[in-house]
């Protein structure tokens, strides 16, 4: 009898193992996006190179512990449309770019319009709606934002490139200006969020927070645009616990950058620290804390607070043009509170801003 029982449990045992292989521990493999149905049915989906067709999304709705693993190009048609392009989302996803390139065709919309005017354009192009990690993930030529993460849960954001560089130059649509704009490297409205090691050259923002705590973003490379935004920040909306340390910011009209709307209200931007980071050749504005946005100096709301910003903890150097401001602060009345210890920012090369509504910064003079 004892033997006889044995073999049975064995025999379930490899029938439920082999069910539970035929549920999800498989290997999918996408080529095209008719693949897609049956592949997000593995916890492991291959995904080969080629071309998504115009006005089509790739998206994957995956399986909880899912490894993605990118074998190849991906090639965007081109069409006027929203988008955006791709879209993953899931619990515990190992994503794994292996640095293929994922080509959204810029060129085709860019017109130095923007999103406001001329072609319709996919905003974002990505839509990462993941936990888990995201690594090593190369873009190139997003007709607009790159990214747009809204993470789950816990998210760890590595190696990434975003190479618009193209659009610094001039096509057939722009008037002999830049083509890129509005081509912010990513936004984001999520908690616990690292992102570390980026490259970004691009037209905007390489940084936009529009909400979230314990957000890190680390030892990122950044060449153009606006530099790192938090904001704009809108009502009913809080930052918490924002750690930006170790990153280089080279060529931006902007570096560092905390802009909230004049009309906002309701909303807490608190706990921001800024730890050794490096700005070179700002163009406009280094530092600019503001509450009149879409104006950088204009008559400030004071229905967000300001609270707790510090550059206290490593030096972070900026050097900007002689005709930008190095800092710039436009705070409403009351709204900037807390502990601003500003002793570890130092600055040269470009005029001094006005410091406006805000008697809490110590250790700082321009």
């Amino acid at each position: 009898m004892f033997p006889f029982l044995v073999l049975c449990l064995l025999v379930v045992g490899i029938s439920a193992v082999t069910a539970s292989s035929r549920s999800s521990s498989c290997i999918g493999t996408i080529s095209s996006l008719d693949d897609v149905s049956s592949a997000i049915q593995c916890t492991t989906v291959n995904i080969n190179g080629f071309t998504v067709p115009a006005g089509q999304k790739f998206e994957l709705q995956l399986l909880d512990g899912t490894i993605v693993n990118v074998l190849g190009e991906i090639q965007f048609e081109n069409t006027t449309w929203g988008g955006p392009l791709f879209q993953v989302s899931g619990n515990d996803i190992t994503f794994n770019g292996n640095n293929q390139k994922w080509d959204g065709g810029g060129p085709f919309y860019w017109g130095n319009e923007g999103l406001s005017a001329g072609t319709t354009k996919p905003d974002p192009m990505m839509i990462m709606s993941i936990s888990g990690t995201l690594n090593d993930v190369y873009v190139v030529n997003s007709p607009a934002q790159a990214f747009s993460i809204g993470n789950p849960g816990p998210l760890i954001v590595s190696g990434v490139t975003v190479d618009d560089s193209q659009g610094n130059y001039p096509n057939a649509q722009s008037n002999n200006q830049a083509a890129g704009r509005n081509t912010d490297g990513f936004d984001v409205g999520g908690n616990n969020l690292i992102v570390q090691n980026w490259y970004l050259f691009l037209q905007d923002d390489c940084l936009a927070i529009g909400w979230g705590t314990n957000i890190t973003f680390s030892d990122n490379y950044c060449e153009g645009g606006h530099g790192i935004s938090i904001g704009s920040i809108s009502s009913n909306v809080v930052i918490s616990d924002v750690e930006i340390s170790g990153n280089t910011v080279v060529n931006s009209a902007y570096s560092f950058r905390i802009k909230t709307d004049t009309s906002a209200t309701n909303s807490i931007v608190q706990q921001v620290t800024y730890t050794a980071n490096t700005a070179i050749n700002c163009t406009y504005f280094g530092v600019l804390i503001t509450q009149s946005y879409p104006s950088n100096m204009g008559t400030p709301g004071n229905g967000v607070t300001i609270s707790d910003i510090d550059f206290s903890s490593g030096t972070t150097s900026l050097t900007a043009n002689s005709d930008a401001y190095m800092v710039s602060v436009n705070c409403g009345v009351g709204s900037c509170t807390g502990n601003w210890d500003w002793s570890s920012l130092k600055t040269s090369g470009g005029k001094v801003g006005p410091i406006i509504n805000n008697n809490v910064i110590t250790g700082f003079t321009q």
